[in-house]
């Protein structure tokens, strides 16, 4: 759905992308495995099989530097976030690795960028007048690995995420509203601010995997806001259509302005069939799912702006997700 979910989701994943949204649950859900790939265009002919090869930076930079490949880039990532969710409530555990990278061979660089957390998420929902106002919060305590450099010199060796990373422990928290017309396509407006007060990743001395003392930068907040409607097509059909913009306080920082937005639209077939459109920044998204009792499997593919404002960029990128819940 071209990135969109502040205004419209309405699972587990409520949890971090909406606490606001645990409002919406009807019933409780318990997520067991839910793992999620993420795959660029160009990630295939970079690493083959070995799927754990990102996460060596060295490796990433040897293969990268094959000729077939220095104008390619590389994003490869995965997550999960096993979880019980209730009406009103929630708490879930959220795991994640991502890598992007690439080379400049003109000022002989190399790009490496990397993240992994592991957080601990709880999350609450009050309901308003009758549920049309929902506002919810949630806390998360997390550890976090990061790198973020464009300035490794292609000639380097021996380069570990241990030797480039930034590790901190920190507690952060999102507060979400959602305003809901007791009208007939159920008009919807929400907002969050993502990392209230700001995100500081200092509050151990060192992180908790790889023992690092140099914290990561901290997140600043930032406020999502979308809008959704929801028209009924049939007695078994129902559509979703959703438009979002992301990053309302920094947005005057950002050149590119499409790299904010996002549209979409899904259709709903008897709860079991998922088709979704959209948009993300400027580039076109799919994605199908199919639920069957207690499993779901999605796929979709999504364009990412990895240009500049003037000069534009896209890789594609697939993701395939799996997950059994009750």
């Amino acid at each position: 759905m071209g990135g969109c979910q502040v205004a419209m989701v309405n699972d587990e994943t409520a949890l971090l992308i909406n606490p606001a949204a645990l409002g919406k649950l009807r019933d409780y859900f318990v997520t067991v495995a839910d793992p999620e790939i993420h795959m660029g265009s160009d990630a295939q002919g970079i690493i083959g099989t070995n799927i754990l090869l990102p996460l060596d930076p060295q490796k990433v930079l040897t293969k990268m530097l094959v000729p077939s490949n220095e104008k390619d880039h590389l994003h490869s990532g995965v997550q999960v976030f096993p979880s019980a969710v209730f009406p009103n409530f929630g708490i879930g555990v959220f795991g994640n690795h991502f890598v992007n990278a690439e080379v400049d061979t003109t000022n002989s660089l190399f790009t490496y960028n990397y993240r992994s957390d592991i957080a601990l998420v709880f999350g609450f929902d009050f309901r308003l007048w009758d549920g049309r106002v929902k506002l919810g919060f949630n806390v998360r305590m997390m550890n976090r690995n990061e790198i973020l450099r464009d300035d490794i010199p292609t000639a380097s060796t021996g380069l570990t995420i241990e030797s480039l990373a930034k590790e901190g422990v920190g507690i952060g928290s999102d507060v979400g509203l959602i305003l809901a017309a007791p009208w007939k396509w159920l008009p919807t407006l929400a907002a969050v601010y993502r990392d209230v007060g700001d995100t500081y990743y200092n509050i151990k001395d060192k992180g908790l995997i790889n023992y690092i003392s140099t914290h990561p930068d901290p997140t600043m907040g930032d406020v999502d806001v979308g809008f959704s409607i929801y028209p009924i097509l049939g007695h078994s059909t129902r559509t979703t259509i959703s438009i979002e913009y992301d990053g309302v306080l920094t947005a005057s920082a950002e050149q590119d302005k499409s790299k904010r937005i996002h549209a979409g639209m899904e259709f709903n077939f008897s709860d079991a069939v998922f088709l979704r459109l959209g948009m993300n920044q400027r580039y076109w998204t799919a994605g199908l799912e199919f639920a069957v009792a207690n499993y779901q499997l999605q796929l979709s593919s999504y364009g990412e702006e990895i240009g500049t404002a003037t000069v534009h960029r896209e890789d594609r990128r697939t993701v395939v997700k799996f997950a059994y819940r009750f």
